[in-house]
């Protein structure tokens, strides 16, 4: 059962990193295989990078109220963008676009599967 819902979190992220590109201007995909490997990847730096990054900028974000965690998952949307072919993030303004975007979509994205299963 495990793999389904890592097959269905997977498929929904994908999706929605496509709809975040369809509303956000400098953040593209060449395909659906792409965003997929992006959603992969963006996981994976999500559970490895991004907690070191949050732990060393914990002044910082104290500081902004936490508005600098929308930097930080902008760093790792542009990090992702270098590591997978055919994913472009133009610059730092699209990606904090696209974070906030991405959240928006992914959480009413889970909200409907929730209500659906």
């Amino acid at each position: 059962m495990w793999i389904v819902n890592f097959l269905l979190t997977w498929l929904l992220s994908a999706i929605s990193l496509l709809v975040t590109a369809y509303f956000v201007p400098g953040f593209e995909f060449d395909t659906f295989g792409t965003a997929a490997i992006a959603a992969l990847i963006l996981g994976l730096v999500n559970a490895i990078v991004r907690p070191f990054l949050v732990i060393l900028t914990l002044p910082l974000t104290i500081v902004t109220l936490g508005l600098f965690l929308f930097v930080i998952n902008a760093l790792m949307f542009l990090l992702v963008g270098f590591l997978v072919p055919g994913f472009v993030v133009t610059g730092l303004l699209p990606a904090i676009l696209a974070s906030i975007v991405l959240t928006i979509v992914s959480t009413l994205l889970g909200l409907l599967v929730r209500n659906v299963t």
